[in-house]
C-alpha cells in the first residue's frame, strides 16, 4: 500500500471508482484499491510514485476543481509495516535522513483501531531526531498512519499530503 484515501462515510465505493479513474489517467490501469473496515478509509497499492500522484492530482484540481468529488484526503505512504512500536521507531529512523540539519519537523499520528499511545509513539521517535520541532510550520512531517494492525510511514513535505477542502478553500479566496 502506498496511498491512503479518506472519504465521507458511505461514499467508499464512489471514492474507489474516482481514484481508479485518476490513476488510470496517470498511467496505472490496475491499482489495488481496498475499502477498509473503518468507514471512510481506503488503501491503494499503485505502481506509481505516491508523492508524484499527489502532485499530479493537486495540479489537476487547480485546472479542473470539479474533477475530484469523493476523495477528501490523499496521503502518500513510503513504508508499510505491522503496527508495533519498536518497528515504527526503527523504520522511521531510516526515513528521517532526508531532513536537513537546520530543518524542522513535526510528528503527525493518525490512529485508528489501535491501543498504542500517541504520546508513547511520539516520545520514542522524537528522541532519535536531533532537529528542532515546529508544530505550526515544519519543513517536514513525520507521518504515522495506523490502521489497525497495519501502519503506513512517511517523511513528507507539507504539500505532499492532499486535502481537497484546503485546496478548494484556497481557490475560493
Amino acid at each position: 500500500m502506498n496511498l491512503i484515501i479518506t472519504c465521507a462515510r458511505f461514499f467508499e465505493n464512489e471514492a474507489e471508482e474516482e481514484i481508479k479513474r485518476i490513476l488510470a489517467e496517470i498511467g496505472d490501469e490496475n491499482p489495488t484499491v481496498t475499502i477498509s473496515k473503518m468507514p471512510g478509509i481506503l488503501t491503494v497499492d499503485t505502481k506509481l510514485d505516491s508523492v508524484d500522484v499527489v502532485k499530479w492530482i493537486r495540479q489537476k484540481i487547480l485546472d479542473e476543481p470539479w474533477i475530484i468529488r469523493y476523495c477528501l484526503r490523499i496521503i502518500p505512504i513510503q513504508i508499510m509495516i505491522t503496527t508495533n512500536l519498536e518497528e515504527i521507531s526503527s523504520e522511521i529512523s531510516k526515513l528521517v535522513g532526508v531532513i536537513g540539519p537546520k530543518e524542522t519537523f513535526r510528528i503527525t499520528i493518525e490512529k485508528r483501531n489501535s491501543n498504542l499511545s500517541k504520546n508513547e509513539i511520539i516520545n520514542k521517535i522524537a528522541k532519535n531526531i536531533p532537529n528542532k520541532v515546529s508544530l505550526n510550520q515544519p519543513d517536514w512531517i513525520v507521518l504515522i498512519e495506523i490502521i489497525g494492525n497495519n501502519t503506513g510511514l512517511a517523511v513528507l513535505r507539507d504539500d505532499s499530503i492532499l486535502s481537497l477542502q484546503k485546496i478548494k478553500r484556497s481557490l475560493s479566496s
